[in-house]
């Protein structure tokens, strides 16, 4: 436990345990003086004086006597880093970087305390001393820990430790960027740590992929082996790979068998045959390189082999019932005679351990299927609820804006959504319903007053769920009363919005971008009647289902920005598939849980930090970004930059329901009411640990899920306007759907020649590729290291 002195004179050390660190937090003195000594320098006396008015924390020793000196203290086994040379930049930015690189060492479980030093202009991170250091003299292992750590940060401490009884000023709450942690007013500090890192590594190991597991040999109750089987006879006239073509094609049926493999090399490794002496490990190179390959899609050569089965013996279907909680067997999970490109992603994020409840519920209560349809409606509906909550993505707080587009064929099951959306939403209902009924008694009284000199006042009342069916007046006007709150609109039919909004499209694209962005928005008349409006942060929410083609009425502008913000998702094609036995429907109990997690999350505000789900957005955007370069693919590209920010918007949707759900398993719903209300930054705490491995997996199926759908609908209409003469800033060249096998990178031998890369550029993009288009190529390529110049003016691969 960490110790504390009342200033800097004092000699007394008490003890310090955690109400008593909140109080010093919260000291309106402490606050105080750190404000004076933002106002003067560093190094003069003034400076010195006042901070000797702060008090002073211990953490790198107690002491056996109560007063701070060197004989009786006792080590803690903490230790701080003091980062006074920063060379002006700002101390939060620095501890934003700082945490991403923590995060990628695996080392922020040492981490206990990080603040903004008194001065305003420092950094001081606490954290605990790893064991290795361990048989050092006290001031020796103090030293050559933060040598150690100050290293791996990439910063410098070059204090020295003359002894324990050092200690750090106090500052106020609002200096405070990370913690306290528990582990601070613990007695045994290093027991404390040892279990912590135990638990970080039995956390890594078991992420990581077993390499001797025993992984299914069936696939919805088809063996691999028949699978393969009918892959050849379909796509290879009934031959199997031989010496001279075992290569290629054990890579393309890698390529290909990788998508209900789990994307497993260990899996696909004991299904796949080596083929005519092919040696096990060319096998597992093959393999590698093609888990190494871009996706685009299901393919289609192992669509025509599993329609093939569905149409002779339907396929298993997962029931999403209480009794298929703890799923293990990766092959119980959804599956229809329809579209298996579609149930791949909803088979990924079924595959997702305990998902939270409500969301759970959700998907069950439409099918698994319908998994990421019902993900992607209801999480725009979470949003509104959490209207509180803002997220930081990329250094920007933003409230959970989202707008979503369910799009599948009638009768495709969109239907079963609507009440699922409706529970999530009920509260809110309820109360627009009282809110209509006053309106209603107002219009009564304006009609019987319509002649009379005294007319009734109109009142502003804060709808929330705003109908689709209205006019760009109606909305603007409803979404200015809202109280600073989201505003939702949901239509089960999209041709709503398209034949409503038909003359003004425009409009609603404008107002869906900046609710999106959460930007500002004004709209102003002459006329007194007229509707003017003056919103500061426009929050609306949108959840809209309709058929494909209603999508593009809806969405038919591809350069303006508003396709890359919708989140669509696409329902499987279940023309063939069988009528359940059972239908899927919503229970009570179903109902029930969704309504608690819903009544818990207006109850969230403030802005959070969630570090680890932003070094995953960022790992995701930067392997698009090298796929894509690879490929020259500027369409997909330019997609990740959007889906990155929703997908992390999504998934801290999900984790908000994570928190509610532990809250009512620890308190019960009443009891998790009074906990929030009482303890205002509990769920950003909660919300914290709740980045686990299995929480920021579905990061992984929702972006790129999101990334698919929006090139499955959009790439071809993309493309076209970018080319059209009326888009100043067009691209050139034919644009076509290829898979990395194809890429103009992957064509290219080891050494290549200029004139090769052009060759193999006008055979991938079409006549209309340039030298300079390729000399622009080429010089990206170097600039990311996949290539080097060589001297003879050659071009070599770099690790290829």
């Amino acid at each position: 436990m960490i110790s504390y002195c009342k200033n800097g004179k004092s000699a007394q050390v008490l003890a310090c345990p955690q109400e008593t660190l909140n109080e010093i937090f919260d000291s309106p003195e402490v606050a105080e003086v750190c404000q004076k000594l933002t106002g003067v320098d560093h190094d003069s006396d003034e400076a010195k004086m006042l901070k000797q008015g702060l008090p002073l924390l211990m953490f790198m020793a107690n002491y056996t006597d109560g007063h701070r000196h060197a004989k009786s203290a006792v080590p803690t086994g903490m230790a701080y880093l003091d980062l006074d040379e920063l060379n002006g930049e700002d101390p939060r930015e620095v501890w934003k970087r700082l945490v991403q690189l923590l995060i990628r060492l695996e080392l922020e479980h040492l981490i206990v305390l990080a603040h903004v030093s008194c001065s305003g202009k420092g950094l001081r991170i606490v954290y605990i001393i790893p064991s290795q250091f361990g048989i050092l003299k006290p001031t020796e292992r103090i030293d050559q820990s933060k040598q150690w750590l100050a290293a791996k940060l990439g910063v410098t401490d070059d204090s020295k430790t003359k002894d324990l009884a050092r200690g750090s000023f106090a500052v106020p709450r609002s200096y405070v960027l990370y913690g306290p942690d528990k582990r601070l007013f613990e007695e045994s500090v290093n027991a404390s740590v040892k279990q912590e890192i135990n638990l970080a590594t039995e956390d890594r190991t078991n992420r990581a992929e077993p390499l001797q597991e025993n992984f299914p040999t069936h696939y919805h109750g088809i063996p691999f082996t028949d699978i393969i089987a009918k892959y050849w006879e379909l796509n290879n006239h009934g031959f199997e790979p031989t010496i001279g073509d075992r290569d290629t094609l054990t890579y393309q049926l890698a390529c290909d068998l990788r998508h209900i493999c789990a994307k497993n090399a260990d899996w696909l490794d004991q299904v796949i045959p080596c083929y005519d002496g092919f040696t096990p490990e060319e096998k597992r190179a093959k393999i590698k390189s093609a888990l190494s390959s871009e996706y685009n899609g299901f393919p289609l050569r192992l669509r025509n082999v599993l329609n093939y089965f569905a149409a002779r013996a339907p396929l298993a279907c997962y029931r999403g019932d209480a009794r298929t909680d703890n799923r293990t067997d990766k092959t119980e999970f959804a599956a229809d005679n329809g579209e298996t490109e579609v149930l791949e992603s909803c088979c990924q994020l079924l595959k997702i351990s305990k998902l939270p409840q409500g969301v759970k519920d959700s998907i069950d209560a439409v099918g698994p299927s319908l998994a990421m349809p019902v993900v992607t409606a209801i999480c725009p509906c979470i949003g509104t609820l959490a209207t509180g909550v803002q997220l930081d993505v990329h250094g920007t707080k933003r409230g959970l804006n989202l707008i979503s587009y369910i799009a599948g064929d009638f009768a495709s099951g969109k239907g079963g959504i609507d009440p699922v959306v409706e529970a999530w939403m009920s509260e809110v209902a309820a109360l627009d319903k009282m809110y209509q009924q006053q309106e209603e008694e107002w219009r009564a009284k304006k009609r019987a007053a319509k002649n009379q000199k005294n007319q009734p006042e109109e009142p502003k009342l804060p709808v929330r769920w705003l109908t689709l069916n209205n006019t760009v007046a109606n909305l603007a006007e409803r979404l200015a009363n809202t109280e600073g709150k989201h505003g939702f609109s949901f239509t089960p039919e999209a041709d709503t919005v398209a034949q409503k909004w038909k003359s003004t499209m425009c409009d609603f694209s404008v107002m869906l971008r900046q609710s999106y962005d959460g930007s500002k928005f004004e709209r102003e008349a002459r006329s007194a009647d007229a509707v003017n409006v003056h919103i500061e942060h426009l929050l609306w929410n949108v959840t809209m289902c309709g058929t494909p083609d209603a999508l593009y009425r809806v969405v038919n502008n591809y350069t303006d920005g508003f396709q890359s913000r919708i989140a669509v998702a696409r329902t499987p094609d279940n023309t063939f598939a069988p009528l359940e036995d059972k239908p899927y429907v919503l229970t009570d109990r179903q109902r029930d849980r969704i309504q608690q997690i819903a009544h818990l999350l207006p109850l969230m505000y403030g802005e959070v930090v969630l570090p680890k789900l932003e070094a995953k957005g960022r790992a995701w955007v930067e392997r698009i970004r090298l796929e894509t370069m690879k490929n020259d693919d500027r369409t997909r590209a330019r997609q990740r930059f959007r889906v990155c920010v929703t997908a992390q918007r999504m998934v801290c949707c999900l984790m908000l329901c994570k928190v509610c759900e532990g809250l009512i398993q620890k308190h019960g719903l009443s009891g998790a009411e009074a906990q929030l209300k009482q303890k205002p930054g509990l769920w950003r705490e909660l919300l914290l640990k709740a980045q686990t491995p299995t929480m920021l997996e579905a990061y992984d199926v929702i972006a790129d899920s999101l990334l698919e759908n929006a090139l499955y609908f959009f790439r071809d209409r993309i493309e076209n306007a970018f080319q059209s003469r009326d888009y100043a800033g067009g691209l050139n060249g034919e644009r076509q759907k290829r898979g990395k096998n194809d890429s103009i990178f992957e064509r290219l031998d080891i050494q290549f020649t200029f004139q090769q890369a052009m060759q193999h550029s006008v055979a991938v993009k079409g006549s209309n590729v340039t030298h300079n288009t390729v000399r622009q190529m080429l010089k990206n390529w170097r600039k990311q290291g996949l290539v080097v110049l060589e001297q003879d003016g050659n071009y070599r691969k770099v690790n290829s």
